[in-house]
């Protein structure tokens, strides 16, 4: 197993990102990537902050939930940026990372990874990453935010059991969807490029980018569930996302429910 090296991911970076770097730290081991960044001091306007590590001991997913990344297995990146002014719709940048997230990963071999509203990575029907978004007021009308990415790379069989007595659902790993897993520094590399520019392209121009991206990769799209929100649950099947990014569910009597905030069970 290639273990991260930070200059050799350093060295794999797109200028353009380089650039950006405010600061870069590869861990052997840390508790979180995203509490690390989120008490940290935010980057200037436009620059990130990246923190990563292949041995996360008390990673974070949504609502409490815990991410489980024993030493070796998977990878856990967080980027720290900081916004001038808040954006209107900021909470589809969760879904514009993923389109970032899934578009390096095809980059180094792993086609099909799916996209599940509002944060899961799908490959096949099992769960293969996961993203975590977390934002901090500054002072006047900056907003620092840190956006993590949890990915499966090769989980060992008795985790996946655990996983799945757990409660987790099925999850699988980058290794059994692409063979043999590229060398982890290039992946590490081609992730961050991806999220970066993601930011700053988000700081732009906003959801509308990627938009028509999420729907070609939407894994919910025509499946039947119930989404719980914090006013009633709301069961029916996937009709894409809103131009914001707000979930579109169409019910058995043909209405079509707008969610912006939700969890998702499947019933299918």
């Amino acid at each position: 197993m290639t273990r991260l090296d930070p200059d050799a991911i350093r060295g794999h970076l797109a200028d353009s990102v380089t650039g950006r770097l405010a600061n870069f730290e590869a861990f052997d081991e840390i508790e979180s990537t995203n509490s690390y960044l989120m008490v940290s001091e935010a980057p200037p306007p436009g620059r990130v902050l990246v923190a990563l590590t292949d041995n996360q001991v008390a990673g974070r997913g949504r609502h409490g939930r815990v991410w489980r990344s024993p030493a070796g297995s998977g990878l856990a990146l967080s980027i720290s940026y900081t916004f001038a002014t808040q954006p209107a719709n900021l909470a589809a940048l969760t879904l514009a990372i993923g389109v970032g997230a899934i578009e390096a990963l095809a980059a180094v071999g792993a086609l099909g990874v799916q996209l599940k509203w509002p944060n899961d990575l799908i490959a096949g029907d099992g769960k293969i990453g996961g993203i975590l978004t977390e934002t901090q007021a500054l002072p006047g009308s900056m907003i620092k935010v840190v956006s993590g990415l949890g990915l499966n790379l090769e989980l060992d069989p008795g985790v996946v059991s655990e996983l799945a007595a757990d409660r987790a659902g099925h999850v699988v790993d980058l290794a059994a969807i692409v063979g043999t897993l590229p060398c982890r520094n290039r992946l590490a590399a081609r992730l961050i490029d991806s999220l970066c520019e993601t930011f700053v392209g988000f700081d732009a121009a906003g959801f509308a980018p990627y938009a028509e991206r999420w729907v070609r990769s939407d894994w919910l799209r025509g499946r039947r569930f119930t989404v719980a929100t914090p006013q009633a649950s709301v069961t029916g099947r996937g009709a894409g996302i809103a131009d914001d990014g707000a979930l579109l569910v169409r019910t058995a009597l043909g209405e079509v429910n707008r969610i912006t905030s939700g969890t998702i069970i499947m019933t299918d």
